[in-house]
């Protein structure tokens, strides 16, 4: 997959800006707080729909305009598409088109193209809290399959749902004869989403072991573990087993989650152990092992995008090679030799001189 362009108008500190893109690496530099990394925001956004610094859209559209505009044209399975978000100030819903036919859903653009971002909190996923985890493997198979994506957003609703009636159980009791109905509804979306991300791991373990062990000069062995409620003992059965083991772990918790008011049985709370050579990352790994681990899981994340997909995801590494060291940067850079790459420093010279320059100052190309 290959954006050829990009066209921004009234996004973050972008009054408008226009650029073509080399087909391999585009080197993106300026200095701090200049815009380097709203350029992948505009990107991600036309990818998956949603950008990865907030979750509120008014934030997206610079300081005193009514719409933000970002477009881009898309070569993807040999076609050219264009790709257009519009988003407005004021609550009206944002609009999305697809070679210039509007579209009622972000569904209706998804697999147009593709994106594995690395960013600098990602260096740490592996020490940070489930949440990040979650959203490692959410972000890649909300890509991956539609249906998934559906099934998340099911369960994210049918969580709030559920959550408001346990927090207000006791001014009104009534509602509660609506948990037996949200649980199974629960259960079966959970099902999908558990099943989904422990498949989608064991795949992502096998590439991101490939990966750390060439990182590491074979010395350290990596190891991913999906942990989920203690009544599915495996994650990778199908649906309905999962489904089943699901409605046991509800009703063993039912009087656990009226007395504390709070969802306590399903996916939402899952989690993946990282291990090197059999011992948990979290309290034993140093700060370079957590990054080339996490570097390892991008690059696996990238090689499944193309077994499943046929098609290179565009890759965008915003600041990261700068805070590693030349070895690692090396390394980095021999592994993505191949398909469409963003690379956003502060410093040219650290980095690499492959592919386009695209000097950015103050929201506008140089």
């Amino acid at each position: 997959m290959i954006i050829r362009n990009l066209s921004l108008q009234g996004f973050r500190n972008y009054e408008a800006f226009a650029c073509a893109f080399d087909s391999g690496v585009n080197l993106i530099v300026g200095e701090n707080a200049q815009g380097k990394t709203n350029l992948l925001e505009a990107i991600c956004y036309l990818s998956r729909g949603s950008a990865f610094r907030t979750r509120k859209e008014a934030e997206l559209i610079r300081f005193g305009a009514e719409f933000a505009d970002l477009e881009a044209r898309v070569e993807s399975y040999g076609r050219e598409q264009s790709l257009r978000a519009v988003l407005f100030a004021a609550r009206r819903p944002r609009q999305l088109f697809l070679s210039g036919v509007k579209k009622p859903s972000r569904e209706d653009l998804d697999g147009v193209l593709n994106t594995v971002l690395f960013c600098p909190e990602d260096l740490l996923v592996l020490k940070k809290g489930a949440a990040e985890r979650r959203k490692l493997l959410d972000d890649a198979l909300c890509q991956l399959r539609p249906k998934y994506a559906k099934a998340l957003e099911e369960y994210k609703r049918l969580l709030a749902q559920k959550a408001a009636v346990l927090r207000d159980r006791m001014d009104r009791p009534e509602m509660l004869e609506l948990i037996p109905d949200y649980n199974e509804r629960m259960a079966q979306t959970g099902a999908i989403l558990i099943t989904t991300r422990a498949k989608y791991l064991r795949q992502l373990e096998e590439r991101a072991a490939a990966h750390h062990e060439a990182f590491s000069g074979g010395s350290e062995a990596l190891s991913l573990n999906y942990q989920t409620v203690s009544t599915v003992t495996d994650p990778t059965a199908p649906a309905l087993e999962v489904y089943a083991r699901l409605k046991e772990h509800q009703q063993s918790h039912y009087r656990a989650e009226l007395e504390s008011m709070q969802c306590l049985s399903g996916p939402h709370k899952d989690d993946f152990e990282a291990a090197l050579n059999g011992l948990p990352m979290k309290a034993f790994a140093s700060q370079g092992q957590t990054r080339t681990a996490a570097i390892s899981l991008k690059l696996a994340e990238r090689d499944l995008f193309e077994a499943d997909t046929g098609e290179l995801p565009v890759l965008l590494l915003d600041d990261v090679l700068s805070e590693l060291d030349p070895g690692r940067q090396d390394f980095v850079l021999n592994r993505i030799q191949s398909g469409q790459v963003f690379i956003t420093c502060c410093e040219q010279d650290k980095v690499t001189h492959i592919g386009k320059t695209i000097r950015i100052e103050q929201g506008r190309l140089l």
